[in-house]
């Protein structure tokens, strides 16, 4: 289970004031859950990401838990941009102790996975975001984790592509969580258990994710209406 405790996050704003993300927060993420994230353009949902993986640290209160977090897996994956796909590769597997022959399975296993051909020994500041968020997939899958933090993963390189990492999902949710933002809703109805729409520093969490996804849905609805008036 991950645990937030009295989280607030909030950034400042061009010309004054602050934009909040989380407004005093304390809520229990459960460990047998598929988790959509749900929430407008702007709500934070990435920044909810990086929180609870330990990317970003809130202003206030603390995030807790006792089993492994993945660093999260997306567009904005974060590696050395100076360094080739296979340099930061060896970095991560060094940095967790692996020995050099786990260390060549790694490599080779994320070279084929991620499809990266040559650029995987180019420097990854000349990779596209989709190249990233290749690079980064390949690389999580071949570590252990009771939490996967997937930020839009699944819109990532051609159909074939997708069709492996979906794939990966299904063989990842028989024994991890999934937290999961994604603008596509038949991804998360396929994928999720449950849901959290986060709004205005608010989280609200949904035992069936169609209902969150309904909730999602009715609140985009109504802001257009009101826009359309």
């Amino acid at each position: 289970m991950i645990k937030l405790r009295n989280v607030s996050k909030h950034y400042p704003m061009k010309g004054g004031g602050v934009h909040h993300v989380l407004r005093d927060v304390s809520f229990d993420i459960p460990s047998n859950q598929n988790i959509a994230i749900l929430g407008p353009n702007g709500a934070g949902k990435s920044t909810l990401l990086r929180i609870i993986g330990g990317a970003e640290k809130p202003n206030s209160g603390v995030v807790e838990t006792e089993g492994t977090i993945s660093w999260p897996l997306g567009v904005k994956a974060g590696f050395q941009g100076s360094l080739t796909g296979r340099q930061n590769i060896l970095f991560v597997c060094q940095i967790n102790g692996l020995s050099m022959a786990d260390t060549r399975k790694v490599v080779d296993s994320v070279y084929d996975f991620s499809e990266l051909g040559e650029y995987f020994d180019m420097p990854v500041k000349t990779y596209s975001s989709g190249m990233r968020a290749r690079l980064c997939f390949g690389l999580s899958v071949n570590f252990e984790f009771d939490y996967y933090l997937i930020d839009e993963l699944t819109s990532v390189g051609d159909a074939i592509f997708r069709d492996k990492a979906k794939q990966k999902f299904e063989e990842i949710r028989k024994s991890s969580a999934l937290i999961f933002v994604s603008h596509s809703m038949r991804m998360l109805k396929q994928t999720c258990d449950s849901a959290i729409f986060l709004n205005q520093g608010k989280l609200f969490y949904y035992d069936d994710v169609k209902q969150g996804i309904k909730a999602y849905k009715d609140f985009m609805q109504n802001i257009t209406q009101g826009v359309r008036t």
